[in-house]
């Protein structure tokens, strides 16, 4: 007790003597929150323990937030898990909805964004600050999913952002780089340079002709979705020999182990899957829950 009382002591006498209480989150429901110009749909469960674990949720090519939200269900798994979704909308506008910008990268409009284009990482960055600050969200436990665009925008968020996300899910989008310009079979290294190992679930279909996971497709696209999960399996230093089991009727795990940090890196694949939100949302949940920054 006299120990604790000292420390209680120390940390009065570094704030001044006053105890500064950290701020309440006042967000409920679905609400919207402004960071510089975008508003971000943000949703809530039912009487959440704040600060929660955040889902960025990122949408694909030419859609919204608020319509990726309503498609992937992620809500319920929200209300049912505990932890916060914001579904934000990219920066540049396309079709009826917007892309994300991904430096080096064509859009599905099939032109590169050039460097007045909207910074998108530090969009995310900014909204994940804001409410961290508003006390509703825990900055150590922050994952990003998305589908298509939006999961090709979550991979590059490992690539360059690994400090401020404690795990990654790409659907339908998992990539590890750009395209190697003298062998687009495999990933460039120098294009995703993580600071530190991110752990990763990434979801697809077998199915799928838009991001094949055999590889072709789109010029952003081309190497297989095996090089990508094997890059990640070299960045993260995983060890272990890859293993593949069936885990539901039609679903396959690939998964590579002792890796540092614990940073596993799992692919699961429906058969039969196609462009789409391939997703349990429920064994999303049970993966990004286990890690933290």
């Amino acid at each position: 007790m006299a120990k604790l009382l000292r420390m209680l002591a120390f940390l009065l006498a570094l704030s001044g003597g006053a105890v500064h209480a950290a701020p309440r989150c006042t967000l409920s429901g679905e609400s919207q929150v402004t960071v510089g110009d975008r508003s971000v749909l943000v949703h809530l469960p039912p009487s959440p323990t704040t600060p929660a674990p955040l889902v960025i949720l990122l949408h694909g090519s030419g859609s919204t937030g608020p319509a990726m939200l309503r498609d992937s269900n992620l809500a319920a798994a929200s209300d049912q898990h505990g932890f916060v979704v914001a579904a934000p909308d990219a920066g540049i506008p396309h079709d009826k909805g917007f892309v994300w910008n991904i430096p080096g990268v064509p859009t599905v409009a099939g032109t590169i964004p050039g460097p007045d284009a909207p910074d998108d990482v530090a969009f995310l960055g900014a909204l994940i600050d804001r409410l961290a600050k508003a006390g509703c969200v825990d900055p150590a436990r922050v994952y990003a999913t998305g589908l298509s665009g939006g999961g090709r925008m979550t991979s590059w968020l490992g690539c360059v952002a690994a400090d401020r996300f404690a795990a990654i899910a790409p659907v339908v989008g998992l990539r590890a780089g750009n395209p190697l310009a003298s062998d687009p079979t495999r990933p460039d290294p120098a294009t995703c340079r993580p600071s530190q190992p991110v752990p990763v679930i990434a979801f697809a279909g077998d199915a799928d002709t838009t991001n094949p996971i055999e590889g072709g497709g789109a010029k952003y696209w081309s190497y297989t979705m095996h090089a990508a999960e094997r890059r990640w399996a070299s960045l993260n230093r995983c060890t272990a020999a890859p293993t593949a089991r069936w885990v539901a009727t039609k679903v396959y795990e690939e998964r590579y182990t002792r890796c540092r940090g614990g940073a596993d890196v799992v692919g699961r694949i429906t058969v039969g899957g196609g462009h789409s939100w391939v997703v349990d949302n429920d064994a999303l949940w049970a993966f990004l829950s286990q890690h933290r920054r």
